[in-house]
């Protein structure tokens, strides 16, 4: 997915929890504070063995070994909350970290990435690396810091018995090694599998309306729930795997335990069971109780972080995919000519393709002059929605200049360019929410004066009046209660909201009834009087109100001028202008 060097799981874990190193040296802390008070309990007991071996007072040394148990309990809590806030930390930032970053990723890489993919790395992958930071590396840290104390404390008492210890663990490790390589693989293609379910789920509820119109629930429920028993099938074989790792641990924790016990007996005996020697093999076995807590921790935090490596792994995909590169360093030259007399818009013999090797635009050249009205019309496919695409900026040409204002718009600043262009889809998206919040969508401080400007200009005045809560009242999912014009209406009073100096308008009368068309057309023409206007069209009432028409055929500028202009001198526009298809995408 990504160019990106590839890194490895302890790189990646560290590059998330950059930023949280105090919280966790001071969990850290905690933990090693609750391991101390824990491993000192064996010592106290072999004193209160020793000492009734002798016939020497107990009393002091129960009370201590009952205040450090205490101790020990609210230290090692407090721990662990520490850890698991700060794991939820590390959490809560990569989401926020990955939310900015989908946001503002290039147009090419959402037109190559399936939505849904992406939209799963930010929901169900991080819910996955919860396990990772706020369980495995818990586990991890609060139990190797015990594990660390137990066998230095292990290896001061007997060494010899420890040895015996480490040599069965050892075989456990190299056992329980394998598998946690298999459970990375395995979560690392379920979280894939999961991902790939939600894309194909956002795809058919996203033409709900088609799929249902079509019939195709079953097929759609079939293709859908195959990704779902693949997601289902992988994450049964990390179940699988991961039930290896408990039992794996525990046989060997318990088979060590049996082995000092007997051997350690057996040594114990052969000194005559004096009270020092029994001492020393209860606090060695206490000691065995003890290291199995954080041996079985370690090795359940290995697997947790092994399931959370596949998950953080398709996060850190996302955070490593280039975002939207700024203005270039490097200015191009503009020849010199006064603001009043630069076109709002001028493309210079510019070349473009989605796929550079299969171009969409082919030397084209046109201008948009300040307060102009320029109608762009062309057949499927000639490049007209690819005009508005490089206007915007949501794409660079890959030869020629496209200015605004009389500037290069590579040397301009991405956000302060797009505030000075409004764009109305032909589609005219509405997000969830009211009417009023679509309409602030692009100037959320606009005044209400001026939203009731935009809003009788548009033509929305009856829709707010007839609406139950007035602007407050719900658009819907996608704004599903509008209809199609209204949701058209909705966009350009939007846009216009913002003071463009350039309104790009696709196809504004295809969802708009005769009376409505009519209102459009006098609302076109007082916008004329703020700011310019392209308008990709192919009705004729809509071409002949423009002062020029730019005529696009496969890619290239076949024709310009007035609508009686061209039906005069271009074969091409009276062929487009009679089959009554001039804006067909």
């Amino acid at each position: 997915m990504t160019d990106a060097p590839a890194r490895t799981g302890a790189q990646e874990i560290r590059r998330v929890l950059r930023g949280h190193g105090r919280r966790i040296c001071g969990a850290a802390a905690l933990a090693l504070t609750g391991s101390a008070l824990a491993l000192a309990q064996p010592l106290v007991v072999k004193r209160v063995i020793e000492a009734a071996g002798t016939g020497g007072p107990t009393g002091g040394a129960v009370g201590l070994l009952v205040g450090l148990f205490l101790a020990q309990a609210a230290v090692q809590g407090l721990a662990r909350y520490v850890l698991a806030r700060t794991g939820e930390g590390v959490v809560l930032g990569l989401r926020l970290d990955m939310i900015a970053h989908l946001l503002r990723l290039p147009m090419r890489t959402y037109d190559r990435r399936r939505t849904g993919d992406l939209i799963s790395r930010t929901s169900a992958d991080s819910t996955a690396l919860r396990l990772l930071v706020s369980e495995g590396f818990t586990d991890a840290v609060t139990g190797s810091i015990g594990l660390v104390g137990v066998v230095v404390l292990m290896v001061w008492l007997d060494w010899v018995l420890f040895l015996l210890v480490l040599a069965v663990i050892a075989v456990g490790s190299l056992a329980v090694a394998s598998v946690l390589r298999g459970i990375e693989r395995a979560s690392l293609r379920a979280q894939q599998a999961t991902g790939a379910m939600t894309a194909e789920l956002e795809r058919a509820l996203g033409a709900i309306r088609t799929v249902r119109a079509s019939r195709a629930e079953e097929r759609e429920t079939l293709r859908i729930g195959a990704e779902a028993r693949s997601a289902y099938a992988q994450s049964v074989r990390v179940g699988a795997l991961d039930a290896v790792v408990a039992p794996a641990v525990m046989l060997t924790i318990n088979g060590s335990f049996l082995l000092v016990l007997l051997i350690g007996g057996m040594r114990a005996a052969g000194r005559d069971g004096s009270a020092a020697s029994v001492a020393e093999l209860a606090a060695f076995l206490l000691y065995m109780l003890y290291l199995m807590a954080p041996v079985a921790a370690v090795f359940q935090a290995l697997s947790t972080m092994r399931q959370g490596l596949g998950a953080l792994r398709r996060i850190t995909e996302v955070l490593d995919l280039p975002p939207e590169p700024e203005a270039e360093p490097q200015p191009v030259t503009v020849p010199k000519r006064s603001a009043a007399a630069a076109p709002v818009l001028e493309f210079q013999h510019v070349r473009f393709g989605y796929d550079p090797a299969r171009p969409v635009l082919y030397d084209v050249s046109f201008t948009v002059p300040p307060h102009g009205h320029v109608a762009l019309i062309g057949s499927s496919g000639a490049g007209k929605s690819t005009v508005f695409a490089l206007a915007e900026r949501f794409y660079d040409p890959d030869a020629g200049r496209v200015l605004f204002e009389g500037r290069d718009v590579r040397t301009l600043d991405r956000a302060a360019h797009r505030a000075r262009i409004g764009l109305v889809e032909q589609h005219a998206p509405v997000l969830y929410g009211t009417l009023r919040e679509n309409l602030l969508y692009a100037a959320p401080d606009a005044d209400p004066a001026d939203l009731a400007r935009v809003i009788e200009l548009a033509q929305l005045t009856e829709l707010v009046a007839r609406s139950p809560h007035g602007l407050d009242t719900e658009a819907g999912e996608r704004g599903m209660s509008l209809s199609g014009g209204e949701r058209q209406r909705v966009a350009l009073a939007r846009a216009l909201l913002t003071h463009p100096a350039l309104l790009l308008l696709d196809e504004p009368t295809a969802h708009l009834d005769a009376a409505n068309e009519a209102a459009l057309r006098r609302s076109i023409r007082r916008i004329t009087e703020e700011c310019a206007l392209l308008v990709i069209a192919h009705r004729s009432s809509t071409i002949r109100a423009a002062d020029a028409v730019v005529v696009l055929d496969a890619g290239r500028i076949a024709a310009t001028g007035t609508h009686d202009e061209l039906l005069a001198s271009s074969d091409h526009y009276r062929r487009l202008s009679q089959a009554g298809v001039a804006a067909h995408r």
